[in-house]
């Protein structure tokens, strides 16, 4: 869901471009973060900013369906409120799934988390299974590495999740209550730890397809929803076609270079060429492995799998040409710098692909998915593991009536970035269609990570959140400068 599966999150940080958010607690931090106690202690911030804040947690039920289920803890940390008379605590719903809350504070967006608190409490919220509210073991890999061709990867991820279940399951873990319900439901009783009577809800990416469900299941415990880069109820698996639309539009800015044309006349066209040709005969690549160098087949899927961590932002999609050159000119060492080793590629972590299955998908769409991944130019390689790991978990799909859209009168800012590639413009109308009391603002060249992307978003979150009138707006950024070299 947008998602980013453990491979891209693995993508992202071998290659320096982790994004705040998406990335998964390593077992040391995971370890360390554990048991903190709760109270009051000082936040420190990537950058080495620091600021009074206070640590909580509560309780909920695993599943809440299962009678005597066992209790789980949910943390949290608040940014207490600078107004003279805060309004209702703003929670920060974090994307992925499976990112947290309390880590994305420390990045780019600490400077909103601190702007925010001029109107009430902050909270940055950590959802089950997730940093400070983790509870699924870790566990080492036992199924051997695959083939990175689409065969070899989407039999890897179904065999690896199988046996994770009956790990966990054995461990006496509810992994049926890892779904978007009850990670609904896990903030109506944070409310109620709060003491509030409303809450405002501020999310991203998956943040957004847990808040739409929030919206359905609690709506009289809401105030106001500031969202972007929108993910609606039946989009854990997003259209191929929108894909390859959003490659259409940047394929448009890199014709404005010159330069860049002249290298590649035609960007999906180049892509799909080094796909087939990889994908029929896969390039050996040398890894270094934790005991030594690791040889892999990569077929065009894991190209495409590259790529479709990269489109996100910018920053890193500019990325994409000289990539896709080099390959074309049959120089496929240089993936070994930029596609993570097996060791730190593959892996499941249990609360992101529950979340993702549980979402699932109705059955019109996935075979309009089906039918459009055949020609797409990422194919069915963007949305991995799903539908890749659909029907391997018998019964945890929510059903048709969890992913029916809704009719939403909660007052909403609803930020797009236009070269957003997880969340595509063409996805985000869909989702749009619901909200009656509606706000937009559309960031030209933006991408993905929005909210702080542009320093006129969060003047106009604050104003928003104090009830103040926002008109929608348009902002604009420098296109992305494209690599060629």
């Amino acid at each position: 869901m947008t998602h980013t599966s453990l491979n891209r999150r693995s993508i992202l940080a071998a290659a320096g471009l982790a994004l705040p958010g998406l990335a998964l607690l390593s077992k040391a931090a995971q370890a360390q973060d554990a048991q903190p106690p709760a109270g009051p202690f000082r936040y420190k911030s990537g950058d080495g900013q620091e600021v009074d804040a206070e640590r909580g947690y509560f309780e909920v039920p695993e599943d809440r369906r299962i009678p005597g289920s066992r209790r789980i803890r949910i943390g949290y940390v608040r940014f207490a409120s600078t107004a003279k008379n805060p309004g209702p605590p703003i929670i920060y719903l974090a994307g992925g799934p499976g990112g947290s809350g309390v880590r994305t504070a420390m990045g780019p967006r600490f400077p909103i988390f601190m702007a925010l608190r001029a109107v009430a409490d902050v909270i940055a919220l950590d959802q089950r299974g997730v940093g400070l509210s983790s509870s699924i073991p870790d566990r080492d890999t036992t199924t051997p590495y695959p083939a990175m061709t689409h065969a070899g990867v989407t039999a890897w991820y179904r065999e690896e999740m199988q046996k994770a279940w009956i790990d966990w399951s054995r461990a006496g873990v509810a992994m049926t209550g890892y779904n978007t319900e009850q990670n609904a439901d896990d903030i109506e009783d944070l409310r109620r730890h709060l003491g509030v009577e409303k809450v405002n809800l501020w999310g991203i990416s998956y943040g957004t397809h847990l808040a739409l469900s929030v919206l359905k299941r609690h709506p009289n415990s809401i105030g106001r929803v500031a969202l972007a880069s929108l993910e609606g109820q039946d989009q854990t698996i997003k259209r191929p076609a929108h894909i390859d639309m959003f490659l259409d539009r940047v394929d448009q800015v890199m014709g404005a270079d010159p330069a860049v044309r002249a290298a590649i006349p035609n960007m999906p066209a180049l892509m799909r060429r080094v796909h087939e040709r990889l994908e029929a005969d896969p390039a050996t690549v040398t890894f270094a492995g934790e005991n030594g160098p690791i040889d892999v087949k990569v077929g065009g899927f894991g190209v495409q799998l590259l790529a479709s961590a990269l489109v996100a932002n910018p920053p890193q999609l500019s990325m994409l040409p000289g990539i896709y050159l080099k390959l074309d000119a049959g120089q496929t060492d240089s993936l070994a710098s930029i596609i993570p080793p097996p060791h730190r590629y593959f892996g499941i972590s249990g609360m992101p692909e529950a979340m993702d299955m549980a979402s699932g998908i109705s059955p019109a769409r996935l075979a309009l998915i089906e039918k459009e991944a055949k020609t797409a130019v990422l194919g069915d390689a963007f949305n991995l593991p799903m539908p890749h790991l659909l029907g391997a978990i018998p019964g945890v799909d929510l059903g048709e009536d969890f992913r029916q859209p809704i009719r939403i009168e909660t007052p909403a800012l609803l930020v797009a970035g236009s070269l957003d590639g997880r969340t595509p413009l063409e996805e985000q109308a869909e989702v749009i269609a619901q909200f009656q009391n509606k706000t937009q603002v559309r960031v030209e060249n933006a991408g993905h990570n929005v909210f702080e992307a542009h320093p006129e978003v969060t003047p106009l979150l604050v104003k928003f959140f104090r009830e103040e009138a926002v008109s929608d707006t348009e902002l604009t950024l420098p296109p992305p400068t494209f690599a060629v070299a």
